[in-house]
């Protein structure tokens, strides 16, 4: 059971003329921003005002890294080296710090998008990539990720911090890992359900899965995605809803 819990969200994912989610809308209700780094989605100009608006919302800015896949939004797994993933992550982590930077914030956390984020639960030549990208960058660098998955345990045993991560608007299997999006039921819209749902799993450490089994879950942060219809009125539901039940909502690393 936890009395305090990280709200984060992914932003930064427009790109040039294509405008994608409400940012500003957003970053006035989560406590933590993991913020596209340019491979999956993100131009350097939207990137420098997501960590302009984070910055002066008091907003932490995670690196939220990814397959190079423009195309496909990094939603498609990428049978990359683990030399060349590694080079990609530091790639990443280091052009949003030096961006972030100037804007008067940095890079606290790490968190992988996507495909990449999927493929990491059980990869672990990926994950292990991945660990080892973050710690030459700076090993004081928390890693977010799926609870029970090959990049925690990857990044525990390298001494980099693992931040047990949730997600409120998408369905679990029984086997606690997130339901393919290209299933029906897989992502969650109803703004009340979705905030019912994340007060049980912050309150109770559990959440039904798809199959109607309970599934344990113990997150320090819970994900609202940016992108998804409703995004901003699903997070003031979830903030209303969590406020209610007595949950204080703070960035983990405060």
């Amino acid at each position: 059971m936890s009395a305090t819990i990280d709200l984060n969200a992914d932003l930064g994912e427009s790109f040039g003329r294509w405008q994608l989610g409400d940012d500003d809308a957003l970053l006035e209700l989560v406590t933590s921003a993991n913020v596209a780094c340019g491979f999956h989605a993100g131009d350097p100009a939207t990137l420098v005002r997501t960590c302009q608006a984070a910055a002066a919302g008091g907003v932490r800015v995670g690196a939220q890294v990814g397959y190079r896949d423009l195309a496909g939004f990094g939603r498609r797994f990428i049978d990359v080296s683990p030399q060349d993933l590694f080079a990609d992550v530091v790639y990443q982590i280091g052009a949003l710090d030096g961006i972030a930077r100037t804007q008067g914030t940095r890079v606290a956390y790490v968190k992988p998008h996507g495909a990449l984020y999927n493929t990491i639960v059980h990869h672990e030549e990926q994950a292990a990539a991945v660990v080892a990208a973050v710690r030459a960058v700076d090993e004081s660098l928390p890693i977010l990720g799926l609870p029970g998955s090959a990049v925690l345990a990857a990044a525990r045993e390298s001494g980099l911090r693992a931040v047990a991560e949730a997600f409120a608007d998408r369905a679990y299997t029984a086997d606690g890992v997130l339901v393919d999006r290209r299933r029906p039921g897989a992502v969650l819209n109803d703004a009340e359900a979705v905030a019912e749902r994340v007060v049980a799993m912050v309150v109770t450490g559990r959440v039904r899965s798809i199959d109607g089994s309970d599934v344990e879950v113990t997150p320090d942060s819970v994900c609202l995605h940016g992108d998804s219809p409703g995004a901003v009125a699903m997070a003031r539901a979830v903030r209303s809803a969590l406020s209610t039940a007595g949950v204080r909502i703070a960035s983990f690393l405060d």
